[in-house]
């Protein structure tokens, strides 16, 4: 199967990059006008000192050629408007000049994600050819069909990242979100990691108060709430759990990830959320961290106009909490009216 990938606008950051040279020529120019209009008040305030004082000029035998007032404060105002225009394209040039290597660094890093995000669109689309093939060859209601079908879920969800990734570097917009349902969200992710968590000995539970929708792409949502739980479960020692809870409050969804681990350590808590900020700490569960996931986790609640916070941390665990706006839900049931 061929897969066509539409090819990105020529110089997408150019928009941006010609505003940043724009901005830092207008500052560089506002501060040289700053200092051409203060000298040249400098010169004019010397001048009506002279001529109101005339002594202090005559005092001097040296030869003078005597220019009218007025005439040179002309000339000061029209040369001092010239170097102001020159030093505002002075300033502009120099900008483009300063900030044209980051261009070259940010086309190289978007060519960079759509080239990667491109070709792993195939893999994934020939795995979940293969998983189909697969699932017909084993019995319906065994093990093996359900891990099949986990990982053609897994390999579904891989795909719509990708695709997020691809549209995000070429500038393309996802389109309108639609009301996802919290708990339907939560509970797929929960499950997703049911085996993951049994190799740790680590109990997952799920409790949700009331019906939860938000406006957002729900890959996104997805990768949220697997964030959160992922940190969780890196954090928890064998025999612990993982609850996480969702409810209604105030306009705002909450989603709430405690854990049994033994708090936040090794780093203060305001900076849990930075990128490439991370413990000193090993986790309990044995894989390095990066410092990427919290931080993927705010960007996304962020840009759905939530946010994402500490809960609380200490020595019995760590609560993580994920606000979003509310949203109607998309439809209820067949037949039923959407809430207002």
């Amino acid at each position: 199967m061929i897969i066509s990938r539409k090819p990105a606008p020529a110089h997408a950051d150019t928009p941006q990059l010609r505003r940043a040279a724009l901005t830092v020529g207008l500052r560089i120019a506002v501060a040289i006008a700053l200092m051409v209009v203060a000298v040249i008040i400098a010169a004019a305030l010397y001048m009506l000192n002279l001529s109101h004082h005339p002594e202090v000029a005559a005092s001097d035998t040296s030869a003078r050629v005597y220019v009218e007032s007025n005439d040179m404060l002309k000339a000061m105002a029209v040369a001092g408007f010239a170097g102001i225009l020159a030093a505002g394209a002075i300033g502009w040039l120099s900008a483009r000049s300063a900030i044209r290597p980051l261009g070259r660094a940010l086309e190289l890093q978007r060519r960079f994600v759509q080239d990667a995000s491109h070709e792993l669109r195939t893999p994934l689309t020939i795995l979940d050819a293969r998983v189909q093939l697969a699932e017909h060859k084993v019995g319906p209601n065994t093990d093996a069909a359900r891990l099949l079908d986990q990982i053609r879920q897994d390999t579904a969800v891989l795909s719509a990242t990708v695709e997020e990734l691809l549209l995000a570097a070429t500038g393309e917009s996802h389109g309108t979100a639609e009301p996802v349902e919290v708990s339907a969200v939560v509970d797929g992710v929960m499950a997703g990691l049911q085996d993951l968590a049994a190799t740790r000995d680590v109990q997952l539970q799920a409790t949700h108060s009331g019906d939860a929708w938000v406006r957002i792409q729900a890959n996104s949502l997805r990768r949220a709430v697997l964030g959160l739980a992922d940190n969780a479960l890196n954090h928890t020692p064998r025999g612990g759990s993982i609850t996480v809870t969702t409810a209604v409050a105030g306009g705002k969804v909450l989603i709430k990830v405690t854990d049994t681990g033994g708090g936040i350590t090794g780093i203060h808590p305001d900076r849990i959320f930075d990128r490439f900020a991370h413990t000193s700490t090993p986790p309990s569960g044995g894989r390095r961290s990066h410092g990427l996931g919290l931080a993927l986790v705010r960007e996304i609640a962020v840009a759905a106009g939530g946010g994402i916070g500490l809960g609380a941390t200490g020595p019995g665990g760590t609560t993580m909490e994920l606000t979003l706006p509310t949203a109607a839900p998309h439809h209820r049931g067949r037949g039923a009216d959407p809430a207002t």
